[in-house]
């Protein structure tokens, strides 16, 4: 950071008085604070983060200077050097209102080094996670997951602890040997026990997860949770009641193999999709249209199936289909695996969870195992005409959400944008705007429908019109 770039970000929190989940604030006035906590959760968030000392947020974000700047900056090394990978820091000093401030901008770091925590309290309650203007623990889940992709740890090969192999032989076990003898021609001499034992389905001689999700009789017999629940509602909302107070238009859960999930699955969304009969104006043709691509479909739940989290940690926590009036939500325990980013969904190869499901699933022709569900789904949305979908990867969930045409009607976005227009008759960032819309919309999903349009129809204007990314890009209200 630029001592420029310094001056303007004080000039901007105290305008602004507020922290953020990128911006944390510290006094320093009389030495310097312990920050730790703060240093671990920039260390593991996207995108990092920036402590500046020298505003006290107690008299009104009042700028104050520090005590010391060069001794502050050796007390910072201090602690980062406490830290586990050592954070290294960039600290910039600037004079303002003849006080002296200080930034130390916090990197992210990689996934595969996470979490960063702090050495004197141990991985598991010394790492932190950025939530709103504050720094919290994390959970027992989240050090572990990070710790799964580290150390390669396969949960899918755990044993099943009260099944055996009567439970994993059965009609689709045979079927699967012979499709894949058919395949892959270096297994035609393999006995049974030898091709579950490569294969993932046995472990020491016992079934694992993976054996039984895949050919088990009824799963949820050794693993309950481990099943999708569905629910259809009348409202925008769980909780809105239809005309005649029902809670639910349709309500299942749905069990079985991971294929005959994937298959009632379909069947549910597919009886709850509303759809539309086109005439074709050249032939005279009809054809139905369904409220959702049900190729975009199947790929989400097959995903949710393949790539959810299968530790013992999720265990309980079966993955969700939510249908409502104006969007579908399809969750699944487990954020993003490895080093994939949410920018990178679609565009590159992705860390596999579960590589030996997977695998199994491609013998078996449900999946293609060539990381093109991401780009079959955005491509799906876009040749139906509706919105692109949204990804959203929170604490340890990942959840798909698709709007349907009245989401994406010019009623719904006058409601969405007027509330834009209203909030921005001061300037506003990026990141007020995701405050804002905390919960409801990502980020990148809230600027590509909703701000962009609004900028491009001149309804919305830009502070540095000539660097329309620029981090210290503001957007104001034209006209109403």
């Amino acid at each position: 950071m630029l001592e420029t770039e310094l001056i303007e970000l004080v000039k901007k929190i105290t305008e602004q008085k507020c922290e953020s989940n990128y911006l944390e604030i510290k006094s320093a006035e009389k030495g310097c604070p312990k920050i730790i906590d703060t240093l671990s959760a920039f260390s593991n968030q996207s995108g990092g983060g920036k402590i500046v000392f020298g505003i006290d947020e107690s008299q009104n974000y009042k700028i104050c200077g520090v005590y010391d700047a060069a001794d502050l900056q050796k007390k910072i090394m201090e602690q980062c050097k406490q830290m586990y990978p050592p954070v290294r820091p960039l600290c910039t000093v600037a004079t303002i209102e003849d006080c002296t401030v200080v930034c130390a901008e916090i990197q992210e770091i990689d996934n595969a080094d996470k979490p960063c925590y702090y050495q004197g309290s141990g991985r598991l309650k010394g790492s932190y996670v950025r939530t709103a203007d504050g720094d919290v623990h994390m959970t027992e889940y989240e050090v572990y997951s990070y710790e799964a992709f580290r150390k390669r740890i396969h949960d899918e090969l755990r044993i099943a602890e009260r099944a055996n192999l009567n439970d994993l032989y059965t009609d689709d076990f045979e079927q699967y040997v012979l499709t894949l003898k058919k395949k892959k021609p270096n297994f035609k001499a393999l006995s049974k026990e030898e091709i579950c034992r490569l294969q993932g389905f046995t472990n020491e001689n016992q079934p694992t997860l993976t054996g039984i999700l895949l050919f088990g009789l009824f799963p949820q017999a050794f693993f309950p949770q481990l099943r999708i629940t569905a629910v259809s509602v009348a409202g925008t909302e769980i909780g809105m009641t239809g005309n005649v107070g029902e809670r639910f238009i349709d309500n299942c859960s749905i069990e079985g193999t991971i294929v005959q999930m994937l298959e009632d699955a379909l069947q549910f969304i597919r009886k709850n999709m509303k759809i539309k009969t086109i005439i074709d104006e050249q032939t005279g043709n009809r054809k139905d249209m369904t409220e959702y691509p049900v190729i975009a479909v199947r790929e989400i739940i097959l995903n949710a199936l393949i790539h959810r989290d299968y530790s013992v940690h999720t265990e309980s926590a079966p993955i969700t289909i939510r249908m409502f009036s104006n969007r579908m939500e399809v969750e699944n325990p487990g954020g993003l695996y490895g080093r994939m980013t949410l920018d990178q969904l679609g565009k590159i190869s992705a860390d596999t969870r579960n590589p030996f499901l997977a695998g199994a699933m491609e013998v078996l022709g449900k999946t293609e195992n060539r990381y093109t569900g991401i780009p079959t789904i955005i491509s799906a949305m876009k040749e139906q005409g509706l919105p692109a979908p949204e990804f959203v990867n929170e604490r340890g969930v990942f959840k798909v959400i698709l709007y349907n045409q009245q989401e994406s009607s010019q009623q719904f976005l006058s409601d969405v944008m007027k509330e834009i227009l209203v909030f921005c008759k001061q300037p506003r960032t990026r990141s007020q705007l995701e405050q804002l819309f905390r919960g409801r919309f990502t980020i990148p999903y809230l600027m590509k429908q909703y701000v962009h349009p609004l900028t491009e129809k001149g309804l919305l204007g830009m502070t540095i019109p000539e660097k329309p990314k620029s981090k210290k890009q503001q957007y104001f209200t034209v006209k109403l």
